[in-house]
């Protein structure tokens, strides 16, 4: 393990956790981040810590195989579901799960949101599926949400929030405000008859543009 990556890692977790607290997409010590170091760790959030009072040495270095950890902190109970999504996805290097507002309310609903916005489909890949309701960092969450974000870089958890992912940690925070603003228009546009739907053509397009094309190189 590359204990440079390590620090790295820890400093884009921790800053990235205050980004996600003072945001709103979470109450309390709800949510949780991560940030892969390699095919092996992972960098994650501690649990049942305050966002604002934590330090980059307080991200708990943990083995994605094992679920063995470093230091005197425990991870998030959530470590299984973000392990396995490494695992599953190598291009994947960060993950953020918030209990954000509106995603909790349509995850609530158990109603996934169809493709509506530009942005929404450029970076997450399309519609956003519901991932069935689980026990939390259960097993059967971390294989529900690999299912679910199959092709996608969100998806909403029954009963519980959102998760998005990246390339990067800083894209998968992007995706997690573009879901949470997706849901809002989605519930907001239920007043005036409901969404129209952006066709598969130009999802596809939109989103290979995001992923091929989108900014500086």
């Amino acid at each position: 393990m590359n204990r440079d990556k390590v620090k790295v890692a820890q400093i884009e977790v921790c800053e990235t956790a205050k980004k996600m607290s003072s945001s709103g997409l979470v109450a309390g010590t709800w949510g949780n981040i991560s940030a892969r170091v390699d095919d092996e760790y992972m960098v994650i959030t501690p649990s049942g810590m305050d966002y604002n009072k934590l330090f980059p040495e307080d991200m708990v270095v943990v083995n994605m195989k094992t679920f063995e950890y470093e230091g005197r902190l425990k991870p998030s109970v959530e470590v299984p579901v973000h392990a396995a999504v490494y695992l599953d996805r190598p291009a994947v290097n960060g993950i953020v799960h918030t209990h954000s507002t509106y995603a909790l309310t349509m995850a609530t609903a158990r109603k996934p949101i169809p493709p509506i916005c530009d942005d929404q489909v450029q970076i997450l890949g399309g519609d956003v599926r519901v991932a069935d309701y689980t026990m939390p960092g259960s097993k059967e969450m971390a294989e529900s949400v690999v299912k679910a974000l199959q092709d996608r870089d969100g998806a909403l958890i029954a009963n519980h929030g959102a998760i998005t992912v990246g390339r990067t940690l800083a894209e998968a925070f992007t995706g997690s405000q573009v879901l949470e603003k997706t849901a809002l228009i989605y519930i907001n546009t239920q007043s005036i008859g409901g969404p129209v739907e952006i066709s598969r053509e130009d999802v596809e397009f939109f989103h290979d543009f995001f992923m091929t094309k989108y900014g500086q190189k």
